[in-house]
């Protein structure tokens, strides 16, 4: 018996690939119908499950924006590409099922104006709009400055050892008019726009004038100060510098009086935070001057001559000019994706993507006088009697703008940039702004740039003041459930030292997770606006298992990690802060922090990060902030697990040169605080234990007798409970910083201390004698070479540190013991075969007494361990 099937051809394309469907019917032979039913069913059922693929458009250097944009015949730009693949999703063409790959071919490709995307170009889940490059592809912001000659002869204000040595070319005529900048990159590296002082050194101001908006500056007799056209100076103030541009110079003795344009002068004149620094004890706030001719006086600097259209260059010895590839950026936005809260971008992503040479103009036109975090201010002034509705004591008023910044997206969800570089840029790199969501930024680089790498979330509005909460009744404006994760970002803020790593403003579930930061001028990660303990937009977000480091290069009140206002559930966690740097014009030197909760600073977990010490801050906080766990001892699979993870690691190659600056060290001493209370009122054992958790406390360093209490704890938690130990009413807190006496086992038994010790602590006063009191302390000073025997009995009685302070007349002695020993069975072996004791015990008693609240011939009172 004999059989045969018919094959039926029909054609159907999905997202750009045929499929041939088979039907096959048989006449003659039942059981292999029946096989073929099985194979045409396993047929159609795979067809149905295919994923459909992408379409595919194709830009590359050789291109034409004529041209189809396939493989063969590619498109010349981006926007072409992206109006192509806006047209297809408008007639719903059947080809984009699987979405749309804009494919981008090896190249530097120079815009001559942003890339825009819109909600027409949204994509959606299963059809999303891919941008990627498969070798590397660079979006240039910027202008080649070519044909460099070699200056013949010398120009007005040139300095004399420049002669000889300066390049010259002709300014690029971009938009018609000769084009500013206010960076410039010869072969990938930054030049320095030519300054009064060379390398990292800087002035010190003499005064500021708030009244007249003038300051004086030392004068630097071999620098010639009459060519002031287009001249700007940068002062360095506490954790912000301003860039203001010169109006006048007047010489007065030995000082230049300057003045400045507005409206940046009377800004800088009248807002109170931060304010140039005036101090004889930590130096005055630090400057210089810049670009100006007669400061172009060494290699790698630069000065452009806007009247003329010229720019001068003097080269490093490594640099041919001839040869020299020199680009000085003209656009402030490279691309731009701007949704509305109604319709907002979606499923757009970005791969292999490299930003660079954007440029931003502001500070040239207007001045800079940030406020935080590089936000500039556009107004800001001191209040004449303090206090708004949210918060009685504040007293000074501000509003701001927002930098420019390479990539700026406004309302967009599930969108990514994953493996993009943002390089060679003037402020931010990438800033996801406001009514984002469940958006991506991963595994990307960001590196040399002058502000913020990734700004995220509102900070402010421009016509909102900045303390005011922000919480709006449209939830679609915060940005929410973002994630940030896998980066790398190395020499950021090299120009606006304020700006940080990674900043985010008003975010809600945020998740900041495995990036590394280093060489950044200020802190590495902030989160968190409005210094409001009041609920606002905030809650729900997450930075953990970050690696920062080398940070802190020039501005200080500033830490690895810092946080602002409430934002119950948040968690900042398993994260390592290390290596901050020595900045040399720091106003208060000591002023930096691992981690920093700032002002408002509320409902946070702040777990198992590792630190060198426990040197944290917490300064003005709301409720309920829980510290567990970190400092140096945390989990070494935790120090092990931050940063870049495994698959991430590759970014490492583009490691930064840290500066040769010094690394802090914290020094970690002992310190003790008393409080005194009215009427015994000492707060309950449960209060104080929740005290200790919400201050970086153990509860086992707290201690009560009588109406008072003593903590002991660490120097580098002073100035935290300075703050929030006023919290506790008590009516009089009391400082005991001065260690004049301290027996350590290690240096004066000569053997290792124990792992775990019980501390013992007492108090007594000195009598009122003041010369008995002198003698007291001398006995002490030289007791180690004068009566070693009492050493010895310490080690016998197997102490293992006895520390006194002293606070006026008033003593505080830490015996510390092995943990679960007794002071009652170890105190017999200090005198043990060792008489000695008994007589330096005998003499010390004459000067000391009770102190108040004691009972008749009651010296020395113990202080009891809250249970």
């Amino acid at each position: 018996m004999s059989w045969s099937c018919k094959l039926v051809v029909c054609e159907e394309t999905y997202h750009g690939l045929v499929v041939l469907p088979w039907f096959v019917s048989s006449r003659t032979n039942p059981s292999k119908q029946k096989y073929f039913s099985v194979i045409i069913f396993l047929l159609i059922f795979s067809l149905l499950s295919f994923k459909a693929s992408a379409v595919d458009i194709y830009v590359a250097k050789n291109g034409s924006d004529a041209n189809l944009g396939t493989k063969e015949k590619p498109l010349a730009t981006l926007h072409l590409a992206i109006r192509k693949a806006r047209e297809l999703r408008r007639l719903n063409d059947s080809s984009i099922k699987g979405g749309i790959r804009i494919i981008i071919g090896k190249g530097v490709y120079q815009l001559h104006e942003p890339v825009i995307l819109r909600p027409e170009d949204s994509g959606t889940k299963d059809s999303p709009t891919e941008i990627m490059a498969t070798e590397k592809v660079i979006l240039s912001g910027g202008v080649k400055i070519n044909g460099w000659k070699k200056l013949s002869g010398t120009i007005p204000g040139l300095p004399k050892e420049s002669v000889g040595k300066v390049w010259v070319a002709d300014v690029p005529n971009f938009d018609g008019n000769g084009l500013l900048f206010r960076q410039l990159w010869v072969n990938g590296n930054k030049a320095v726009r030519a300054k009064n002082y060379n390398s990292d050194a800087m002035g010190r101001i003499l005064s500021w004038d708030a009244k007249t908006q003038t300051c004086k500056i030392p004068l630097q007799k071999e620098i010639n100060l009459s060519n002031i056209k287009g001249m700007e100076m940068l002062i360095h103030q506490w954790w912000a510098i301003a860039n203001l541009r010169v109006k006048s110079v007047k010489v007065i003795g030995n000082a230049v009086e300057l003045s400045f344009m507005q409206p940046e002068s009377r800004i800088q004149s009248e807002h109170p935070w931060p304010a140039p620094w005036i101090s004889e004890k930590t130096g005055n706030s630090a400057f210089y001057i810049t670009n100006a001719i007669q400061f172009l006086n060494e290699p790698g600097e630069w000065y452009e001559d806007l009247q003329n259209h010229k720019v001068y260059y003097w080269p490093k010895a490594s640099e041919n000019m001839l040869k020299a590839e020199v680009i000085a950026p003209a656009l402030e936005n490279l691309l731009k994706i701007e949704g509305t809260i109604d319709n907002p971008v979606a499923f757009v992503n970005f791969k292999g993507i490299s930003f660079e040479h954007a440029t931003w103009l502001r500070p040239s036109k207007q001045g800079h006088v940030p406020h935080q975090a590089g936000m500039y201010m556009l107004d800001a002034y001191k209040l004449k009697k303090a206090g708004t509705p949210d918060k009685p004591t504040l007293e000074n008023q501000a509003w701001v703008g927002r930098p420019a910044s390479a990539v700026e997206v406004t309302y967009a969800s599930n969108t990514s940039f994953e493996n993009c570089h943002f390089e060679h840029l003037a402020s931010t790199g990438l800033d996801y702004k406001k009514g984002t969501s469940d958006n991506e930024i991963k595994g990307n680089l960001f590196k040399d740039i002058g502000g913020s790498g990734i700004l995220i979330g509102t900070f402010s509005d421009e016509t909102t003041e900045v303390h005011l909460p922000y919480n709006p009744s449209d939830k679609r404006e915060i940005s929410t459930n973002d994630k940030i994760e896998n980066n790398l970002i190395i020499d950021v803020t090299n120009e606006d030292w304020g700006a940080v790593g990674i900043g985010a403003g008003y975010v809600r579930g945020i998740k900041i997770l495995h990036n590394e930061i280093s060489d950044v001028s200020y802190s590495g990660i902030s989160m968190g606006w409005g210094w409001t303990k009041t609920q606002n937009a905030m809650k729900n977000n997450t930075i953990s298992a970050n690696k920062i480091h080398h940070y802190g290069k020039h501005m200080y009140d500033v830490a690895g990690i810092y946080t602002l206002s409430a934002q119950p559930e948040s968690f900042i966690t398993d994260n390592v802060v290390d290596s901050i740097y020595k900045a040399p014009f720091a106003h208060l030197p000591e002023h930096w922090f691992y981690l920093y909760t700032d002002e408002g600073s509320s409902y946070f977990t702040i777990k198992n990060n590792w630190t060198p010490t426990e040197k944290y801050l917490q300064n003005a906080n709301g409720p309920d902030n829980l510290w567990e766990s970190n400092g140096p001892k945390v989990a070494e699979n935790i120090k092990e697990n931050a940063g870049l993870e495994k698959s991430f690691k590759y970014l490492l190659r583009e490691k930064a040169i840290y500066s040769t600056k010094g690394i802090n060290q914290a020094e970690d001493k002992s310190v003790v605080f008393e409080l005194i209370f009215k009427d015994d009122n000492l707060p309950s054992n449960k209060a104080l234990e929740h005290f200790a958790k919400e201050n970086n406390l153990v509860s086992s360093s707290i201690y009560k007798w009588s109406n008072r209490l003593v903590i002991y704890t660490s120097s580098l938690k002073v100035e935290s409970l300075q703050q929030t130990l006023k919290r506790l009413d008590a009516s009089e807190i009391k400082l005991y910083d001065n260690l004049f006496y301290d027996f350590n086992r290690e240096k004066n038994c000569g053997d290792k201390p124990v792992a775990e010790w019980d501390n013992i602590i007492l108090s007594a006063n000195l009598v009122k004698d003041e010369k008995m009191q002198q003698e007291y302390l001398d006995y002490h000073k030289t007791q180690f070479e004068k009566w070693p025997e009492i050493s010895k009995g310490f080690c016998n009685g197997e102490f293992q540190r006895l520390a006194i302070f002293k606070k006026d007349r008033q003593l505080m002695l830490i015996i510390s013991i092995p943990k679960g020993k007794n002071l009652d069975d170890l105190n017999p072996k200090t005198t043990l075969n060792n008489p000695k004791v008994d007589e330096w015990n005998a003499i010390m008693k004459k000067y000391q007494e009770g102190i108040e609240g004691t009972k008749p011939d009651e010296v020395w009172v113990f202080f009891k361990p809250i249970e």
